[in-house]
């Protein structure tokens, strides 16, 4: 029985016109969303400084709006000036960490948090003790259904889900795109390619599939994003997963025992997508594929 206000980006990258699968996702769910005009902290712009100023009375103002009775934070840019604002209005905090290394966002944070949740146990060295329960990561209650077989195919090709993330992954969609033909000689493709607007990967990699669809015995299920008993269906109907890795995937491939071939994310703070991917592959169920490779 409880009101949810959700704080989040509307766009994915600033200079892209298609809205985030954030926004859309939480939008459709009939949950007020508001679009917070911040900015990461980048060395010694000026520019970057005052957006993170502006960023903190913005949330200041959203909070006096909504009086929420608790703040839930999943760490980030977005999340500082939320927490910041939330500490000077004495609202509750429960911050969690989702990855295995924790970055300067969540860290700041946690200092104002009333409750660190975490999801894997080495990650308890970053944070307080006596404020900090490992409790994993929550997954949706969908992917523990039956799943619907929206990607089985007819043939008997071995299927490959490519997941590139709620924004999408440029270099992995266009060498896709680059050898879309060839690999669909061997192989049953769902490719989850996101929605950039400035570099149009789904448009493109939409109209190359209709040009060799004919042509080749393999298909090519294309989506923008996946949603709940898509996701369900993605695992279930792959025999083997390509991916980044960040937190929610790593933990969903975990859930599903699924093989795969993970490309971390080469720039993102602390190096923690490559340490996502490391757990998947001391199990031996993830090989690592660097970017530049």
């Amino acid at each position: 029985n409880y009101d949810l206000v959700f704080i989040g980006r509307k766009k994915a990258f600033k200079d892209d016109k298609n809205d985030s699968l954030e926004f859309l996702d939480i939008s459709t769910r009939g949950i007020k969303f508001y679009n917070l005009k911040t900015s990461k902290f980048y060395g010694k712009s000026i520019f970057s400084l005052f957006k993170i100023i502006g960023g903190f009375f913005h949330a200041f103002f959203l909070l006096l709006i909504e009086k929420p009775n608790l703040i839930i934070s999943f760490g980030g840019y977005i999340a500082v000036p939320i927490v910041l604002a939330a500490f000077i209005l004495r609202i509750k905090i429960i911050t969690h960490e989702q990855t295995v290394v924790t970055g300067l966002g969540n860290k700041f944070i946690s200092y104002f948090a009333n409750k660190i949740l975490i999801t894997w146990p080495n990650s308890l060295k970053f944070f307080n003790p006596n404020k900090t329960t490992v409790i994993g990561l929550p997954l949706r209650h969908s992917l523990y259904g039956k799943s619907l077989n929206l990607f089985k195919s007819e043939n008997n090709l071995p299927t490959i889900y490519i997941t590139c993330g709620k924004t999408g992954s440029h270099i992995i969609n266009e060498f896709i795109l680059d050898n879309l033909f060839q690999l669909l000689n061997d192989f049953n493709i769902i490719h989850q390619s996101g929605d950039y607007s400035v570099t149009n990967d789904y448009s493109n990699l939409e109209e190359v599939y209709n040009l060799i669809k004919d042509k080749v015995p393999g298909k090519y299920f294309l989506r923008k994003f996946m949603f709940d008993e898509e996701v369900l269906s993605a695992f279930s109907d792959s025999d083997f997963v390509v991916s980044r890795s960040g937190a929610h995937t790593v933990y969903e491939l975990l859930h599903f025992k699924k093989k795969c071939l993970l490309i971390p994310i080469s720039w993102v703070s602390q190096n923690e997508q490559y340490l996502n991917a490391r757990i998947l592959h001391d199990v031996g169920l993830g090989l690592i594929l660097e970017e530049s490779n």
